[in-house]
């Protein structure tokens, strides 16, 4: 299916964060592989490695830093020849971390909307389009992370704000996860706990990254033209049981 580009312009930019791992990693490559010019941002440096092995531009930004921001998405533009057409919002701290609700919501939500606008104000393309990684938590479900179902809830509050007044300049959806076969994720499968939610599950297992990273690109892509403001959850079934 690696060639497989779903309308897309080869040659288009694209900036994925939290490419260094997981769904990111995922969208990345399928990009990369429909022809688009891709750049993976990630936190860490040691997840990017590959991704630059394979012709893939990469920088170490994090997304809740504004001046760091600012130099990547600079450093892309020069290296992908002007403002990217899609971004992929992805980055994101993961619910089994500790975190003060406040600063949570600061970096998960401050950072979505940050880059977003930072992407805005440089000028975007015609037909350009946005998906956020939200989550079925705080849209489906709650979870026992306070912050992470809260965060959640308001990046999609913030995707759906954008559908409506910023629709002269992007499209903008998101994507709900359910339990996705990540690092993050090592080892849940397995557990009495993922046994317990597995089961209710009607597909009986987790997604995959790449089961995440389609949906994304189609979302982004010319063919989703008329799709807007939309939250779509990925989740095998899951939560229309609960």
């Amino acid at each position: 299916m690696d060639d497989i580009n779903l309308g897309f312009t080869p040659g288009d930019g694209i900036v994925v964060t939290g490419a260094g791992s997981g769904i990111g990693r995922a969208v990345a490559l399928r990009a990369h592989a429909a022809g688009l010019r891709v750049s993976g941002w990630d936190l860490r440096p040691d997840g990017l490695e590959d991704l630059a092995g394979q012709g893939i531009h990469t920088a170490v930004c994090d997304v809740a830093d504004a001046p760091a921001r600012a130099a990547a998405l600079h450093a892309t533009e020069q290296a992908l020849g002007g403002v990217p057409r899609y971004l992929v919002n992805n980055a994101g701290p993961s619910s089994q971390v500790p975190l003060d609700f406040e600063e949570a919501v600061r970096i998960s939500v401050g950072s979505v909307r940050g880059l977003t606008q930072d992407w805005l104000d440089a000028g975007t393309p015609t037909g350009a389009a946005m998906v956020v990684t939200a989550s079925v938590a705080g849209n489906k479900v709650g979870t026992e992370s306070d912050w992470y179902s809260a965060s959640k809830a308001a990046v999609m509050g913030y995707v759906r704000h954008l559908a409506a007044h910023k629709a002269d300049q992007i499209r903008a959806n998101g994507i709900g996860p359910g339990m996705t076969d990540t690092p993050r994720l090592a080892g849940f499968a397995q557990s009495e706990m993922g046994h317990h939610i597995l089961g209710r599950v009607p597909l009986k297992r987790m997604g995959t990254p790449e089961e995440m990273a389609w949906p994304i690109l189609f979302l982004l892509s010319p063919l989703a033209s008329y799709v807007n403001g939309v939250f779509l959850p990925i989740d095998g079934g899951w939560t229309v049981t609960q």
